[in-house]
């Protein structure tokens, strides 16, 4: 797997915010929001923690659509960047790349525990990953970075716009009645309906996708 940063001209981990906002903006210039797949046989989950100044990603990978889960991978490593609200996939793509390079089952979509376009600059962790990887990619957050909304009605599959300088960039979504809703946002080569569909497909009893939350219940252990 090719770093397309270096493809680029630019340093994987940047140096300082300046060029942290370059790398953004570059990326953002090869955003897609299409359906820009044929069919979706495998989905990743990808999400990372942190104890001091180590960080812990990991991946997991089930078929779909009947959710059979193959396999998860991990990787632990120092972290580079410092947490700068904005700029946290600087801090996790290094270690998420290193464990997605170890899958037997590579994924044709991933799920990522944040953002994809609903960011200050459009480049949340699952858009950032996905123009890396040339794939698509879906971010699903707990909470919102930017955007105002309507509380969508309480069963599961509905669903409200979220607005951001008068662009929708995502939508909240509720995948469980009576509890909160999530957060949804494109990352990459996928449109705001299909991402929805993706989500409410691949939540079963819990209120998250299965992909995030086993690749959460990895991450912690």
């Amino acid at each position: 797997m090719k770093d397309k940063l270096r493809l680029y001209g630019l340093d994987p981990v940047p140096k300082n915010l300046d060029e942290a906002v370059k790398i953004q903006k570059l990326l953002r210039s090869k955003i897609l929001l299409k359906d820009l797949f044929e069919k979706i046989n495998l989905i990743g989950g990808v999400d990372v923690s942190y104890k001091e100044n180590r960080a812990k990603a990991c991946v997991v990978v089930f078929s779909y659509p009947d959710l059979k889960f193959l396999e998860h991978k991990e990787e632990m490593c120092l972290v580079d960047f410092p947490y700068i609200p904005g700029f946290l996939s600087f801090r996790e793509i290094p270690p998420l790349i290193k464990a997605l390079e170890k899958l037997n089952n590579f994924p044709d979509l991933i799920m990522c525990d944040g953002q994809g376009i609903a960011h200050p600059r459009s480049m949340g962790i699952a858009t950032h990953l996905g123009v890396l990887l040339d794939i698509p990619t879906i971010g699903v957050a707990k909470s919102k970075l930017v955007g105002s909304f309507k509380e969508p009605k309480d069963e599961k599959g509905s669903w409200e716009p979220m607005i951001y300088r008068n662009k929708v960039v995502g939508a909240v979504v509720r995948t469980k009645k009576g509890v909160k809703p999530l957060f949804v946002s494109p990352g990459h080569k996928i449109s705001l309906k299909t991402a929805i569909e993706f989500v409410i497909n691949t939540t079963t009893k819990y209120k998250t996708p299965e992909p995030i939350r086993m690749a959460h219940l990895y991450s912690k252990e």
